[in-house]
């Protein structure tokens, strides 16, 4: 029998096709922030050799045209690039046309766009910090292109037959390193209730399960106000003890924290002598990076709702002198003065970028 798209049978059996919802395990494969490229400028082209000839005018002289220059592979930040799973290890600009006859140029290569949002390195040494959307970056220059016999006419050379080739353009190898570019970001110890807390204050959906490391990548979500203004924050992955000298996740993830305007510091408020896990996460990122735990930051003791966390929540407030919130991810309790204060962190951030000139970033 034909098939009909209009037949009542035949469209009720038909379904979408949904996307299929990805394990955060599975995710890990998908999520790529180191890429090693290997970048290649186009090639020029060719200079022209040809000499114009007509009817009653044979000897017309050289009229070879100019290569044109190869395409520059360029570097360009874009705020929408999450990971670097979708950058190929390998790009080459486009090349140059060959000159031609009666004086044309060969048309120039196009450049290659790159779109990233990352840190570059080069033998080691930062190359480029594209932090800034639109920002650009040539990572490889495409090769001058020949010159046609044409250029090379001269009182002395009447007719002239040499013309050279297109240079090859430059070559690199390049190291890019992603880090999340959120306003805020989550930090605290394995099951601290990180990721329980992102899901519960905005729409993003990360893995939650009752064992450590559940967030194996980073996750960014998005707070949004009534005056349309949006905060990202950024769920790290767990930090441990030594994870400055690369212990547990360890660095991989603790770069992600460099790009955070001001910090939120999550903490179990129901484990014994929560102050220790404090000054161990300043600890940690402090080795990182000198100055690092010295940014704007509020504490969160999470887990208000058992009955341990109350009876913790005041002597955590005597150890520390920073603001400390306590709330339950779980219950949403509390969460309205989170809410407040993360905009007057997000509000003295964009005001000291004004101040500076600066644009701040928005999301």
């Amino acid at each position: 029998p034909t098939f009909s798209t209009s037949c009542a049978r035949c469209s009720k059996n038909r379904r979408l096709r949904q996307k299929r919802v990805i394990s955060e395990r599975k995710l890990t494969r998908y999520f790529v922030d180191h890429r090693k490229v290997r970048v290649v400028g186009g090639q020029g082209g060719g200079g022209g050799h040809s000499f114009y000839s007509e009817p009653r005018k044979i000897f017309g002289g050289p009229d070879g045209g100019n290569g044109g220059d190869g395409g520059h592979v360029i570097l360009k930040a874009d705020r929408q690039m999450k990971s670097l799973s979708s950058v190929l290890p390998f790009y080459q600009g486009f090349h140059g046309e060959k000159g031609g006859s009666k004086n044309c140029y060969g048309a120039n290569g196009a450049y290659m766009y790159v779109k990233v949002g990352t840190l570059v390195k080069e033998d080691g040494k930062v190359v480029a910090d594209l932090t800034q959307h639109g920002e650009e970056y040539v990572a490889a220059y495409g090769g001058a292109g020949g010159k046609g016999n044409r250029f090379f006419l001269s009182n002395e050379n009447r007719a002239p037959t040499l013309f050279t080739p297109g240079e090859p353009g430059q070559e690199r190898v390049l190291h890019l390193e992603l880090k999340t570019t959120a306003h805020a970001g989550l930090v605290g110890f394995p099951n601290a209730g990180k990721s329980s807390l992102l899901r519960a204050i905005s729409n993003a959906k990360p893995a939650v399960a009752a064992y450590p490391f559940t967030t194996l990548n980073p996750h960014v979500g998005v707070v949004r106000y009534q005056d349309y203004e949006q905060v990202a924050v950024a769920d790290i992955p767990g930090l441990i003890k030594g994870a400055h000298q690369n212990r547990g996740l360890g660095m991989a993830f603790l770069r992600h924290i460099e790009r955070c305007r001001f910090l939120l510091y999550v903490v179990d408020l129901s484990v014994s002598q929560p102050w220790i896990q404090l000054q161990d996460l300043k600890y940690e990122l402090e080795q990182y990076k000198k100055g690092l735990s010295e940014r704007p930051c509020v504490v969160i003791g999470n887990k208000i709702d058992l009955a341990q966390s109350r009876i913790n929540l005041p002597l955590l407030q005597e150890q520390t002198d920073e603001r400390v919130i306590a709330l339950s991810a779980l219950t949403g309790d509390n969460l309205e003065e989170l809410f407040l204060h993360l905009r007057e962190l997000y509000d003295a951030y964009v005001k000291t970028e004004q101040s500076l000139g600066q644009s701040p970033v928005k999301w």
